[in-house]
């Protein structure tokens, strides 16, 4: 059972926390209505010409095959350049590897070999790193089921003698794009006509 305060300073009190609580909701709301209202620019779905540049390294089409054909000469390739599987997913078209190098740099050893001889202590320096690769075959939206364009991605993430992420990069050199399709073109074929 509810009581009713008899003291005036209560029922203030108690008017003051209500008109605060429809100030606050109020308020809340407003600033919702004014987010909401707000637009996305013109600008912000278009491509840069060099986000097109890259997608065009990094992308070629396929005629005369089948998808799961793609798939199959597609992970041959990448594992022929060294990379484990690490995810593949036929029904969705993508293949994802990975593999381990050294990542150390003669540079930064005679930077850390200086810097000691200075006093200055131990300097972390890039030790490992992991090459992924990620591919990606979609349809051409032709009326053809065997046309097909394959994107492939190489990324890298480095870590130091600390274990702490130096760098996470892409990688955009066309000679490595250039040579993995040129392999892929060459399984394709093979693939296609199953040599």
């Amino acid at each position: 059972m509810r009581t009713i305060p008899h003291d005036s300073s209560e029922v203030r009190i108690m008017k003051l926390h209500r008109i605060q609580s429809y100030g606050i909701f109020l308020l809340i709301t407003g600033i919702l209505a004014l987010v909401g209202c707000q637009t996305i620019p013109k600008d912000a779905l278009k491509l840069s010409p060099e986000s097109l540049k890259k997608r065009t390294l990094q992308t070629r089409k396929y005629e005369g095959i089948t998808e799961a054909d793609i798939l199959s000469a597609s992970a041959g390739v990448i594992q022929d350049l060294g990379f484990n599987i690490d995810e593949s997913e036929t029904k969705l078209g993508v293949i994802v590897g990975s593999k381990e190098r050294d990542a150390t740099e003669a540079g930064q050893v005679a930077a850390a070999v200086i810097v000691a001889l200075l006093g200055g202590g131990a300097m972390a320096i890039d030790r490992n790193q992991k090459l992924r690769v990620s591919l990606v075959v979609r349809p051409t939206h032709e009326h053809d089921k065997n046309k097909h364009f394959v994107r492939v991605t190489f990324q890298r993430i480095v870590w130091n003698t600390q274990g702490q992420i130096t760098r996470i990069e892409g990688l955009d050199e066309p000679e490595m794009y250039q040579g993995f399709f040129d392999r892929l073109s060459k399984a394709v074929f093979l693939e296609g006509h199953k040599i």
